[in-house]
Order: C-alpha cells, then structure tokens, then sequence
C-alpha cells in the first residue's frame, strides 16, 4: 500500500529536485517532506532520489514511481469527488504559456474536464510576460507561467534551466554577432538571453522574432540563428548548444501558478484544476 500523503510529497519532490521548495508547495515542514520520502521508499523497497551536497535528482526507479504515483491519486481524487456527491460548477479564465502547446497539457485539460464537466474553461495562450499582466489586470482566474528565479510570487510547479537551442547543423562564427531567434517583449526568455550577453560582453543581433512558438521553432531548425529555451522542454529537431560555443549560462526558471483575484464562482474550479496540474507537472515536460 502505497499512502496518497506519501505519495504527493514525492511528486512534489520529484517536480521542484528540492526538499525545502517541496515543502513550501506541500505546506509542511521539511522534516515531514523527509519523513514522508523515506517512508515511501522503504514502502516500494527501492531507492527514489540520489541526494548529494548538489542537489536532487530522481534514480531510475524514482522515474518509474512517477507514473504510478500519477494514478493512484488520481484514482483517489475521482473515487472523493464521486463519494462527495458534489460536482463543480462555474466559469474558469486559465492562461497558459505558450511553451506547453508542445507538452501534455492537453492530457491535463483533458482529465480536468472529464472530471469536471460542468466548469466552461476558458483558455488563453499567451507570452508568460503577457500573462503576468493579464492576471494583474484581473482577466485571468489561473495563470501557469514562467517567472524569474528570484521573484518569490506564485506557487511552484516545478524548476528547470534555460539553456541555448539550435539545428544541429548549425555553427557559431565567435567573430561575429550572435544570431538570436526571440519573442517580442515581454517575452522572459528574451529578456534573459539579452541580458546574458551583455553581461557577458558578447555582440549580439536579432536574426528572428515571432510571437508564435511554432514561427520561432521553425526559424530555428532553418539555421537563422539560437534562441533560449527551458531544458526540459527543447522541441524536436533542436539540440542544446554544447558549452564550447561559448555563450553564457542563461541561469534558472520556476514555472509557477499564479491564482487571480477569484470570485466565489471561481475558486472552487480554479483549485481543482492547480490540483490536477501540481499533481501531473512533470508530465509537462517534453517526454
């Protein structure tokens, strides 16, 4: 028997790589995140997580507890709402960036309204900068979003790093300008890689700009040029720019749930679906 508690936090482990974050998200202390962990590794008689002074990263067998974990709460989150006897009603405003159109998402949404049939979603896909401003102006219930490793606002999903992508075919001539493919502003990833290289001292030109995900994709994989991407997410047919290329390190990104200024209509639909994406966050990530 696996306990649903246990199995929360590892996934709340599992999608943050931090005990402290986990704990934070979950509302526990860490000595309970700990606790939990270890309880559900000596359930499952395997080792879930590789800790060292670095950091934390899930062991083969702490992969394959995803899935399951997945399931079981699920399961468990239906077999509640059924025995409740209540069904949510209402209107939810959700806006997502743009970078999950290649993920699962969908998978998500999916599941959320089966569940929930009778909540009318409404979707907007926006710049994660866009978005921040939409739910400041009170056009948005729920927000799941990029935002700066040192802003504190919004509820963790989970953390990744920005790195450079480009086609494989490409090369970098360190003589000449970085050719950039990017957002327009406000774009975050556009903001990073600028002021990456200005730090840096490296010359710089906007090769591509395209509002679109897909429009950036495709400048990318023709050559014109590398643009910032999370990790954890690069799209097919790209690849990370090795180190030699010399460009900088473009640093950390949290994804995060921002909660808008809810009416009572709202906030019952707006929990249940942070709920259903905190539970699936690492799904996603591109497979």
């Amino acid at each position: 028997m696996f306990e649903p508690a246990q199995l929360r936090t590892f996934l709340a482990v599992a999608q943050t790589l931090s005990f402290t974050q986990a704990a934070h998200r979950l509302g526990l202390r860490q000595s309970t995140v700990s606790q939990h962990v270890r309880k559900l590794e000596e359930a499952a008689g395997r080792r879930l997580f590789a800790r060292d002074t670095h950091g934390v990263e899930l062991t083969e067998d702490g992969e394959a507890m995803l899935g399951f974990a997945r399931t079981i709460l699920e399961a468990n989150e239906r077999a509640a709402s059924f025995f409740a006897g209540t069904r949510l009603r209402g209107r939810l405003r959700f806006g997502a960036s743009e970078d999950f159109v290649l993920t699962r998402m969908p998978e998500v949404l999916e599941e959320f309204r089966r569940d929930h049939p009778e909540v009318d979603l409404e979707l907007t896909v926006e710049l994660s900068g866009t978005l921040h401003e939409l739910e400041a102006a009170g056009r948005l219930d729920l927000v799941l979003a990029k935002r700066r490793t040192e802003d504190s606002r919004g509820r963790l999903v989970w953390r990744d790093r920005l790195v450079w992508v480009g086609a494989e075919r490409l090369r970098l001539d360190p003589q000449r300008p970085v050719p950039l493919v990017v957002y327009p502003p406000p774009a975050l990833t556009r903001a990073r890689a600028l002021e990456a290289l200005e730090r840096a001292g490296r010359e710089w030109r906007i090769a591509c700009t395209s509002g679109s995900l897909n429009g950036l994709i495709a400048a990318t994989r023709a050559g014109l040029g590398v643009m910032a991407h999370t990790r954890g997410m690069i799209p097919p047919g790209l690849v990370q720019i090795q180190p030699r290329a010399g460009l900088p390190e473009l640093g950390g990104v949290d994804f995060v749930l921002l909660y808008g200024q809810l009416d009572r209509a709202a906030r019952g639909p707006a929990e249940a679906l942070a709920d259903a994406i905190l539970a699936g966050g690492d799904r996603l990530q591109l497979p």
